[in-house]
């Protein structure tokens, strides 16, 4: 195991700038995710670690070792791909253990870390099986057995689960984290799937464009969003925004909307000198509740959404659409009036003109 260092890692192609001056540091044993959309530069930063990218500037250490010149084969790292990469004619015992037979591992020894990975992974009963008779979710066990065998200073995971359906991705995941509790192994993983960043990240990296726009524990994620675009990537349903502005009366802190106001009473932020603007608060919908309180919005039902264990119920709140995610038995009628009440002291409030956290 080993620690993570990236210093000031850059990479352009061109005149294009694909990362700007990443630092990010991973303790050992720590699992880091890199989350973002499509073309935000976070599988080139994995392919940097790796060594199948040259950096166009900075510093990787893995350890205490600058790996910037260093061979991927010699990087001590194991790589778990989107695609399986498995050999179609080898049987999984042998797909497993060819990086090892590769490099002149003795057959016993081979025998047995191939046998040690099968019994973690629970894929014993497949290892005479060829590729072509495994389902998608025991081939990325395969995948994850050949990378565990090699026994790496690093775990690389390139959006591992998204050639998976919904089901194995939940079983899959679960894996994943269980596998790393168990060998502390310290681990970067790419994914656009929050919920795979949140659940199995100690640190997340949230990129965007190249640059990191927060890089925190997943609750500071969730609940503190460094800004307006990290608050809206994370949260399913994302979270409301609304706007109006940020009024005080007395000691009150409130923020008049097109239509209303809404209390501030437990607001954690040190707002004051916004007082007098425009702000945007941002509201979780989970946050939200039917009925009366301290903190209310009132608006007009547009949509109602069951999906079982919750209904997701889309108001229009002086023209600004709001959804709040309210029990599975609630069932407002579209066009009637809803009063909602609002958790305060989970409100973020943001700056409209940089996006950024007040």
């Amino acid at each position: 195991m080993a620690t993570l260092s990236i210093n000031s890692v850059r990479k352009s192609f061109g005149a294009v700038e694909v990362l700007s001056n990443i630092d990010i540091d991973v303790e050992d044993g720590g699992f880091l995710v890199l989350l973002g959309p499509s073309g935000c530069g976070k599988s080139t930063l994995l392919a940097i670690i790796a060594g199948l990218e040259t950096s166009s500037g900075g510093d990787i250490l893995i350890g205490d070792r600058n790996v910037n010149d260093v061979h991927p084969k010699d990087r001590n790292i194991a790589m778990v791909f989107q695609s399986y990469a498995l050999y179609p004619t080898m049987p999984v015992r042998r797909n497993i253990g060819f990086g090892l037979e590769m490099r002149k591992v003795d057959a016993k020894e081979r025998d047995a870390a191939v046998n040690r990975a099968a019994e973690l992974l629970q894929i014993e009963h497949l290892l005479d099986r060829k590729p072509g008779q495994l389902s998608g979710g025991q081939r990325q066990r395969v995948a994850m057995g050949r990378a565990i065998v090699r026994n790496p200073d690093l775990f690389l995971f390139d959006e591992p689960l998204s050639n998976l359906d919904a089901k194995l991705r939940v079983e899959m995941r679960t894996e994943i984290k269980r596998l790393h509790e168990r060998l502390g192994t310290t681990t970067v993983y790419v994914t656009h799937d929050q919920v795979e960043a949140l659940t199995l990240g100690t640190k997340v990296a949230v990129m965007k464009d190249g640059v990191i726009q927060q890089l925190a524990d997943p609750e500071t994620i969730y609940e503190r969003p460094a800004n307006m675009f990290v608050a809206g990537f994370i949260g399913s349903p994302t979270m409301n925004f609304l706007r109006g502005t940020l009024e005080q009366a007395a000691d009150d802190l409130h923020l008049r909307y097109d239509g209303g106001t809404l209390a501030l009473p437990e607001l954690a932020q040190d707002v004051a000198h916004f007082v007098g603007r425009t702000v945007v608060a941002g509201i979780r919908p989970e946050t939200l509740n039917a009925g009366p309180g301290a903190a209310t919005l009132t608006g007009i039902v547009d949509i109602i959404e069951p999906t079982g264990p919750d209904t997701m119920v889309i108001v229009n709140v002086g023209g600004q659409l709001i959804t709040a995610r309210l029990g599975p038995r609630a069932r407002p009628v579209s066009g009637q009036s809803l009063t909602l009440s609002a958790d305060s002291a989970a409100i973020n409030l943001f700056d409209p003109d940089t996006g950024n956290r007040i």
